[in-house]
């Protein structure tokens, strides 16, 4: 499966943002994942079994538990894909970086001009 296919599915993409700030058990995803989707607990492992075989997420026993972690390899990937597009809002994002610090310092010098009244 190619990475933007795996990643095209909402309830993946989530799965990967839960994981994002370190490891979950997967009972802790899947209650989230039911509550915010409204989808059953197998499910949500056949999900996690999608990320699991394309290599986006690892696995771990600890006792009884299964504790997943975000696998970063085929993030670099698709961040090495889209870095030929990145020229197309990295302009867009230095003009606006631009038109904001036009506008602070049009704020200041109006407030300068202001205490001076």
């Amino acid at each position: 499966m190619h990475a933007f296919d795996v990643l095209g599915d909402p309830v993946r993409r989530r799965i990967l943002e839960l994981l994002a700030s370190g490891e979950q058990a997967s009972g802790v995803i899947s209650a989230a994942i039911q509550e915010e989707f409204g989808i059953s607990q197998p499910a949500v492992s056949q999900h996690l079994k999608v990320l699991r075989d394309n290599g986006f997420a690892s696995v771990r026993a600890e006792g009884t538990r299964r504790l997943y972690a975000v696998d970063a390899a085929p993030l670099r990937q698709v961040d090495d894909w889209l870095e030929r597009f990145r020229g197309f809002w990295e302009q867009r994002l230095d003009a606006l970086g631009t038109e904001l610090a036009r506008g602070k310092r049009e704020r200041r010098r109006h407030e300068e001009v202001s205490e001076d009244d």
